[in-house]
């Protein structure tokens, strides 16, 4: 029974302290063997912190490319956002000058219309045509 629990718990690191006495032949084998096994246990506790250690810097690298994929969707997404509002912006902003258009030519023929036909009867002046006026009206804005 102690021979399958060493076996189990030390098997190899007490075959490689083993190994060790019998091949620099200590004039003290036991304090030698406790010393060598007191130092594994360090070492191996180092690598076992060091892996850990590893494992943590690469989940958190793991987690940092995420986040910057996130953010760099969420940029992307943004962009596209704005080009629509721009682009409703400026289809909004044509009809809404189309249709001030559409209603200064509508209110101010008249009056031009009116002002041409007098033009037409006074003696010496040129036929002005009212399209002409309204024209040039709105070359003057």
């Amino acid at each position: 029974m102690e021979t399958n629990y060493l076996k189990r718990c030390f098997g190899n690191c007490l075959a490689q302290a083993l190994a060790e006495v019998a091949k620099v032949r200590p004039s003290d084998p036991i304090e030698y063997l406790a010393h060598w096994l007191y130092h594994y246990e360090k070492t191996a506790k180092a690598k076992e912190k060091n892996r850990e250690e590893k494992i943590q810097l690469q989940e958190e690298y793991d987690s940092s490319l995420k986040e910057m994929e996130m953010t760099e969707m969420l940029k992307q997404e943004e962009y596209q956002i704005q080009q629509n509002c721009e682009k409703c912006h400026k289809e909004l902003n044509s009809e809404t000058v189309s249709t001030k258009k559409t209603i200064f030519m509508q209110e101010d023929t008249n009056p031009l219309e009116k002002e041409a036909l007098k033009q037409e009867f006074l003696p010496g002046y040129q036929k002005v045509d009212a399209s002409d006026l309204l024209l040039s009206k709105l070359e003057a804005k």
